[in-house]
């Protein structure tokens, strides 16, 4: 099993304040490391949302001892308002979502996530449904795999990639993470000093692009205040720019403009230098929080 590290774990208590009791959800449950602190800080129940099945079984494992206090659901986020519905519930008290791409995902060369091993070009967060990331490569069209390189990746050389990917998967399939990563290296200009590795923004843009991450992202935050009891808070951690902006601007409009929510953070949270040099990961994470106010949410149903 992969060392499970959740980040920012006191920030995210301090914003949601579980010691008040009540229902929680925890969209991106992973592992069950967020979960485990909410219910041992007071938090009556904890729904976990989760689209990798692997995940789910260990979450189960890891929080067993409390009982019924834990509802683990094979589900995307994005569903959080049916995932609600089906369970009688109309409103819970605090809502967590930590996207990306867990610690589970990127350490198995099984999953296809990371080049840093040989493994299978998968990288779906579900290995249930929808397509492999060798898969959209072997039928993408070259400006659909430079868009998605550029936009999602934000690489400067996308349509270089692109046009290496394409060359290359006339020669012969690209399977592997290896494969793939060789190509990108390859079409890269090297100039001096690199402080990443040249495949490192094509994998995250390819990534993002099999599993739809940004799709969605500012209805989800919607949904997730509309679920919101009054005074209840929602806590978002985004570890890439392009998440943090959705999350950002939705929060924004729904304060300023519904008028539905106070945002607690004016500037994301970061982690502390102490947890940053224990848990690399938390280094890019950036957390926003806010709170539901007693105002129909009419505007933005």
């Amino acid at each position: 099993m992969s060392t499970h590290v959740p980040v920012m774990v006191a920030e995210v208590l301090r914003l949601l304040a579980p010691e008040r009791g009540g229902v929680f959800v925890d969209c991106t449950v992973g592992l069950g490391g967020h979960a485990r602190a909410l219910l041992e800080a007071g938090a009556d129940r904890v729904i976990g949302f989760d689209r990798d099945p692997e995940a789910l079984a260990i979450a189960g494992e890891s929080l067993a001892a409390f009982g019924d206090r834990v509802t683990l659901v094979h589900a995307d986020y994005r569903t959080l308002r049916e995932q609600v519905a089906t369970r009688g519930i109309d409103v819970v008290d605090g809502i967590l979502a930590d996207l990306g791409v867990s610690s589970l995902q990127l350490d198995s060369p099984a999953r296809g996530f990371s080049f840093r091993a040989e493994g299978p070009l998968d990288m779906r967060m579900d290995p249930t449904s929808g397509a492999s990331a060798a898969t959209l490569l072997r039928t993408a069209d070259e400006e659909v795999l430079a868009n998605a390189i550029f936009e999602f990746g934000e690489e400067r050389y996308s349509r270089r990639i692109a046009r290496a990917i394409v060359r290359a998967r006339a020669e012969s399939p690209i399977e592997t993470t290896g494969h793939l990563a060789d190509i990108v290296r390859r079409a890269v200009p090297r100039r001096g000093y690199q402080r990443i590795d040249p495949a490192t923004r094509t994998f995250q843009g390819l990534r993002i692009w099999v599993n739809r991450e940004l799709d969605g992202l500012d209805r989800f935050v919607r949904d997730a205040v509309s679920a919101l009891r009054v005074g209840g808070r929602l806590a978002v951690i985004a570890f890439h720019s392009l998440e943090d902006r959705i999350v950002k601007h939705t929060l924004r409009e729904l304060d300023r403009e519904a008028g539905v929510i106070q945002v607690l953070t004016k500037r994301p949270l970061e982690a502390s230098d102490e947890e940053t040099a224990r848990n690399s990961r938390a280094r890019s994470a950036k957390l926003r929080g806010a709170e539901r106010l007693d105002r129909p949410f009419a505007t933005a149903a």
